[in-house]
């Protein structure tokens, strides 16, 4: 696939930053993984499931910094420490630990997400799970990959022919999604719940999966995730309406063979606000 990059804006220097940094950021996130006996875990305004460690916040730093100090003119936006710049053409959006829960439980579906945003269409992405030693990586019009794999989503066209990845926590939507699995169930499907957002994304990039659903994602779960099912063939609801970008929105990304399928099983609350 061949794309006309912005002359005024390196993107392959930020799509090798977003690479690195991704990598480094999971190696010292396995680091503290392997102690993580010894890390203080907290729960965010009392929710029992919402939890944060110190290695979150650590990560966060390491990336942030990292990232400005390579190009202090873009904007930064990250799950723990906020905000900077939201209006700068280039817009980074990180989770330093997607799948926390799984992380602090001693299972290995979490990871680091690394995206970028330009002129607020999503462009860069990197995703690194350390347990697995794969990096899937993206740029908009050069395609994604997982090491150095090319990506494809699922020829399938029935969600009978594999896996959909689901998932719902906040409140917001919650009421959809039983409903939603009797009638996934009723055509035969089955579904996957792995914790991490950005991994479930990453794997319908890859055909691991046939899609990824669920009732509400905030954007730096998915941004760079994103990249990657688009440079993969695959489709996305238009996740970043309104304030998606920064209260999330209700997020389908599936292979075309059966994204309109899986839409109908969710019904409008997939497009509302």
């Amino acid at each position: 696939m061949t794309s006309t990059l912005p002359s005024d804006i390196d993107l392959p220097a930020r799509y090798a930053l977003a690479q690195r940094v991704a990598q480094q950021a999971a190696e010292r996130g396995l680091a503290y993984y392997l102690g993580r006996e010894d890390l203080d875990i907290e729960h965010k305004a009392g929710d029992r499931r919402d939890v944060v460690s110190a290695a979150d916040r650590a990560l966060e730093d390491f990336i942030r910094a990292e990232l400005q100090a390579a190009f202090p003119e873009d904007g930064f936006l990250g799950e723990e420490s906020g905000s900077t710049d939201l209006q700068a053409r280039c817009l980074w959006v990180v989770d330093p630990i997607d799948g926390t829960a799984c992380f602090v439980n001693g299972l290995h579906n979490w990871c680091v997400s690394v995206g970028m945003l330009l002129d607020g269409e999503p462009h860069i992405g990197a995703i690194a799970d350390p347990n697995h030693q794969e990096l899937f990586h993206g740029m908009l019009g050069l395609g994604a990959f997982v090491n150095d794999q090319p990506l494809c989503v699922s020829p399938a066209t029935h969600v009978r022919e594999g896996l959909l990845g689901v998932g719902t926590f906040y409140a917001r939507g919650t009421e959809h999604f039983i409903p939603f699995l009797t009638q996934l169930l009723a055509e035969g499907g089955m579904f996957l719940r792995n914790g991490s957002g950005a991994l479930m994304t990453a794997y319908v990039a890859a055909g691991r999966l046939l899609g990824y659903y669920e009732t509400l994602l905030k954007s730096w779960d998915c941004v760079a995730g994103l990249v990657l099912v688009a440079e993969a063939g695959g489709r996305s609801n238009d996740f970043l309406r309104g304030d998606g970008l920064l209260q999330g929105n209700p997020y389908l990304v599936a292979c075309p063979g059966v994204y309109q399928q899986v839409a109908e099983m969710i019904g409008p609350m997939l497009d509302q606000d």
